[in-house]
Formats: structure tokens, sequence, C-alpha cells
């Protein structure tokens, strides 16, 4: 289907009719995401059968979250010069053959290496998808295509969790296994665009102008990077040194990153009619309270076990969305296009940083350190936000902006282009009566 914007997407397109101008984007980048998920895991997993310590597996998968940062700046560059179909192929082409070569070397050297390149790959992979799926919608339909584009992020990763089982992590086929389904994810995306739009790169905003404006949601933001990559990257570890066999690494897995999406429109809605530091507080004690169980009764019977992983994925997930519209809220429409940037490599950085943390938390107090540091670590935000809403005043409820519905994966644009693009609606004299979520 030719995706080539002619003038955007009308503010007075039907739903229905933005769907299906991108249903081959959605189908391309879910199947691309059982690629993604089952290699995070596959790697995770396959570190700690091969007798890689736990900081050493952390470092190694903290490479992706480094090659993403540099990915996320190389990548809208990368696009204006050869188009975004260009970069798309490449990057999934690279994506794949890194993911093929881990599974010829198992080495962490290498691996971390090759973690880095394939962050840099799925960086330029999103700013894509992103830009793509941002010129197709308005105002009107925006927010609901990217919540329904986030959900499709979410399942696929999910779902790639039980593609452990018939794979089997002790042999190459995960790895295997995932170059195939990046490779097909192209096929969709490919055939279904011929053009696409131009990227935008956002000037650069100084982190101490970011803090000033909203100190809560740039600390929520980077919290929320350090949960999220310690799930992804530490979970296989914890699952297996914990005792769960290849199904019970893939149900954990799965349970944990599909909850997610349970808690984001819920907490989204609340956010909206609330102070949204109210809010945030309240996700950040009921995942520390889950957590906080989870460690302290390790063996719980597993029923218990996966309702309260689950709880913890579904608050703790919310916290990158609702950082992001806190710190919209205190911005006129300009600045986040600038803001979306920062607030990019302050979640990044968190993410790099805490596998490596907890690899060496685990190391040193075992597997109850998992969900110890994260229930730890979710009541220190409980008590920032606390704090900070003793120190100033809530948001006035004409100034707040829509809930903006996103998540760990694909962070390099959709602030930006959202704003860029509610800025393009008004000059085009379209309809912006809808609100952007």
């Amino acid at each position: 289907m030719d995706m080539t914007p002619a003038s955007g997407a009308s503010a007075s397109a039907a739903p229905a009719s933005v769907f299906a101008a991108t249903w081959q984007l959605l189908l391309g980048m879910g199947i691309l995401m059982l690629g993604a998920g089952l290699t995070s895991t596959e790697i995770s997993l396959r570190a700690t059968l091969e007798g890689f310590s736990a900081p050493v597996t952390g470092i190694v998968m903290s490479c992706y979250y480094l090659g993403y940062l540099f990915g996320t700046a190389a990548a809208p560059l990368l696009v204006r010069r050869v188009g975004h179909i260009r970069v798309f192929a490449a990057m999934a082409a690279m994506a794949a053959a890194t993911i093929l070569i881990q599974g010829i070397f198992i080495n962490p050297v290498i691996w971390g290496l090759l973690r880095g390149i394939s962050g840099l790959c799925f960086a330029g992979i999103y700013v894509v998808a992103e830009s793509w799926l941002n010129d197709r919608s308005s105002r009107v339909t925006r927010g609901i295509l990217l919540a329904v584009y986030m959900v499709v992020l979410y399942i696929g990763l999910g779902c790639a969790q039980f593609l452990l089982i018939p794979a089997d992590p002790n042999t190459d086929r995960p790895f295997m296994l995932a170059a195939v389904m990046i490779s097909l994810a192209m096929v969709p995306i490919v055939i279904s665009a011929q053009s696409a739009p131009a990227i935008s790169v956002p000037r650069k905003v100084s982190y101490r102008e970011l803090y000033r404006n909203s100190p809560l949601g740039v600390v929520a933001v980077t919290a929320s990077g350090m949960i999220t990559s310690s799930v992804y990257s530490m979970g296989p570890l914890f699952a297996q040194r914990s005792g769960l066999g290849t199904s019970g690494v893939a149900l954990f897995m799965a349970v944990s990153i599909l909850a997610a999406v349970l808690g984001q429109f819920p907490a989204g809605m609340l956010s909206d009619r609330m102070d949204r530091r109210t809010v945030i507080a309240g996700v950040c004690l009921i995942a520390a309270l889950g957590a906080g169980a989870l460690a302290l009764f390790p063996h719980m019977p597993r029923p218990l076990f996966y309702i309260g992983t689950g709880l913890f994925s579904a608050m703790s997930f919310t916290l990158y969305s609702l950082g992001v519209s806190h710190v919209n809220d205190q911005l006129e429409p300009a600045q986040m296009v600038a803001a979306s940037s920062a607030l990019l490599r302050v979640n990044g950085l968190g993410a790099a940083v805490s596998p490596v943390l907890l690899g060496g938390l685990i190391e040193h107090f075992g597997t109850v350190a998992y969900f110890g540091a994260l229930a730890v670590l979710s009541l220190l935000l409980t008590l920032f936000d606390l704090w900070r809403k003793r120190r100033s005043e809530p948001v006035p409820a004409d100034l707040k902006g829509g809930f903006i519905a996103a998540g760990p994966q694909g962070l390099a644009t959709r602030i930006a282009a959202g704003a860029l693009g509610a800025q393009r609606d008004g000059a085009s004299g379209a309809d912006v009566r809808g609100t952007s979520h």
C-alpha cells in the first residue's frame, strides 16, 4: 500500500482509514518484536547457561542501551541523507547479521560489541517506523495510533518469550529464529512504503534546564529506564537462577512484558483527571509493595509469584509515560521537541547503568537482589515524588496536556514527532479539537 504523504493525514480522517494505511507497518513491527524479544531473553539466559557471572552479563546487556543512545543521535541524520526505506532495510539487515554472529561466537566481549551494534540498529528502525506513523496521522488520530503501536510492540515482545521453548536456548536455533523474524519484518514494511516524510532533528536542551522545569518528570523517566532495562536484561538471569526451566523463564518474561499493556491506559486516564504526581506516587508505591513481597517471600506459590510479577510490571512500566506527560505539562509545544531528545538520553543512561549495578547485586546477594533492588528504587521514587509535592503546586487542569502513551521500546521520535505534528496540524488549519495522547 502506498504510504506516500500528500499533505499528511487530514485531521478529519477516521481512525479506520489511518489503520488501513498503516497496518503493514504495524504488522512488520510486530514481527520485528518477535525477533527482538527472543534475542534479548536468549542472550541473558544463554550467558547464564554458559557460566558468565552476573556482573559480566549485566555489562553485556547494557551495551545494547549504549548503542541505542548513539543510534538515536545518528539515525535522524542518516535518514535525512539516504531516506527512510534505505535506513530501515540497512538497519534490519545489520541487526539480523549481528544476531547470527552472536550464535556463532559465545564470548562476552564479542557479545557486548554486537549488542551495541544491535542497539544502534534498532534505534534507527524505531526512528523510521515512528516518523511514518506520525506523518500518517493527525492530531485527532495520533494518540490512538501510537497507543496501538505500543500495544503491538509489547504483545510482540511478550509473545516472543514462548519461542524459547521450541527453540531450546542451549543451541544456536534461537539466534537463527530471531534473525529470520527480523528479516521477515522487512517485507510488509518495505513493499508498502514508496516514500516517507523528512525528519527534523531537534535542537539540544540542557539537563539543568529540563530538571529545573520538571524535577520529578526527569527523575521518573530516568528511573523508568533503570527498571525496564533491569527486567529485559536481568529478568531471564533471575528466573534461571531461581530454578525455573526454559518454559518457566519464558512464562516469567511473558508475564513481565505483557502486563505492561494493562497499566498504561488506566494510569493515563487517572493522570489526566488528577494531579499526575499523585498517580506517579501511587503506581510507584504499588510497584514497591509488589516487588518487596516477591523479594521477602521468594518461595510463595507459583500463581501468586506470577500475579505479583504482573502487578509490578503493570505499575512500573507506566512510569515513562507518566514522567514524559508530567514534563510536557510544564512546557510549550515548541519546547517539547527539544526536551524529547534530552528525556531519551536520561532514560537511556539509566537503562545502560542499571543492568551493571543489578548484576553486581545479584552476584553478592543472590536472586533476592533482583526484586529487592526494584522495590527500593520504586520506593525511593515514591519518596521523591511526595517531597516534590510538598515543594510545588500541581499543574492547573487547563494547562495539562494529554497523557502520552509511550514505553521503553521506540523512544526516539515519539514526543518530538507528536509535538511537530501538532504544530503542523495547527499551521495547516486542520481541526485540532481532538486531544493528543
